[in-house]
C-alpha cells in the first residue's frame, strides 16, 4: 500500500482530470451509485466513503442528501486536502487519513460507499473479510455500493474488457501513455476480483437485495441491503 499511497499523493491535484480520462463513463457510474441510495433526500442519514479521493463521491451525495453526515476516509492525504477545498461549504464532513483495511468502525452507518479503492485488497479472503467488516458496520437497512475495477468470469471476457478499457484511454491519451503507464500501474496496484464472485461473497455474508447497478465491461457498481 505504500506504492499505491505514494502514487495517490503525487496525483492528487490531477486526479479530478485524470480519472476522466482513465475511466469510462465515470460520472455516469457515479450517479449510480448515489442514486440507487434509498432514503428519503431530506432525511439526516450517516454515510462514510471508503478511499474517498477528492471527495466527488461525498461532494455528489452531499448535494442530494443536504442534511447527510459525511466521513471521508482516504489513504493520501493530498487527496483528504482536495476533499476539503470541494467540500468547503459544508460544516458536516468529517476527514479521515488512513488505510480502510485497518480502519476501526466506530458506529454503524446508514450507507457505506467506496469508489475505487477496494480493488487494491490483496486476496479474495481479504475482500471477503472486509465485506463482512462493512455488514456489520451498517444499521438494518443500510445499505453498501461498490463502484470498482472488476473482472468477468472467463479468461475471454478479462480479454474483452481490456482491449475495451485500452480502446476508452486512448481516446483521451497517447498509446504509448496508455501502454508504458497506466496499464503497467494497474498490473503492479490491482488486484480485482470477478463480479460474480463479489455478489456470491456479499449474498453469504447476509446481504440482501444484492445486484450490479451499473456495468461497463470491467468497471461496475454493485452491492446490498442490510
Amino acid at each position: 500500500m505504500d506504492k499505491i499511497k505514494k502514487h495517490f499523493e503525487e496525483e492528487a491535484e490531477e486526479f479530478d482530470q485524470t480519472v476522466l480520462k482513465l475511466i469510462p463513463h465515470y460520472k455516469e457510474m457515479i450517479d449510480a451509485l448515489i442514486s440507487a441510495i434509498p432514503f428519503e433526500q431530506a432525511e439526516p442519514i450517516e454515510v462514510i466513503d471508503l478511499g474517498c479521493g477528492t471527495g466527488e463521491v461525498a461532494k455528489n451525495i452531499k448535494e442530494r442528501f443536504p442534511n447527510a453526515k459525511i466521513t471521508c476516509l482516504d489513504l493520501a492525504e493530498r487527496m483528504i486536502e482536495m476533499a476539503k477545498k470541494k467540500m468547503e461549504k459544508y460544516p458536516d464532513i468529517t476527514y479521515l487519513v488512513g488505510d480502510f483495511r485497518g480502519f476501526e468502525f466506530d458506529k454503524k452507518y446508514d450507507v457505506i460507499v467506496s469508489p475505487l479503492a477496494l480493488h487494491h485488497l490483496p486476496t479474495d479472503e481479504d475482500k471477503k473479510q472486509f465485506y463482512k467488516k462493512i455488514f456489520d458496520s451498517l444499521l438494518t437497512g443500510g445499505i453498501f455500493y461498490n463502484a470498482d475495477l472488476v473482472l468477468g468470469s472467463s479468461d475471454y471476457l478479462r480479454e474483452v474488457y481490456m482491449a475495451k478499457w485500452k480502446e476508452f484511454m486512448k481516446q483521451n491519451i497517447s498509446l504509448e501513455e496508455v501502454e508504458n503507464k497506466w496499464i503497467p500501474m494497474s498490473q503492479e496496484e490491482d488486484r480485482p476480483a470477478k463480479l460474480i464472485d463479489q455478489l456470491n461473497w456479499l449474498t453469504e455474508i447476509g446481504f440482501i437485495d444484492v445486484d450490479v447497478i451499473w456495468k461497463y465491461y470491467n468497471f461496475a457498481v454493485y452491492g446490498g441491503l442490510k
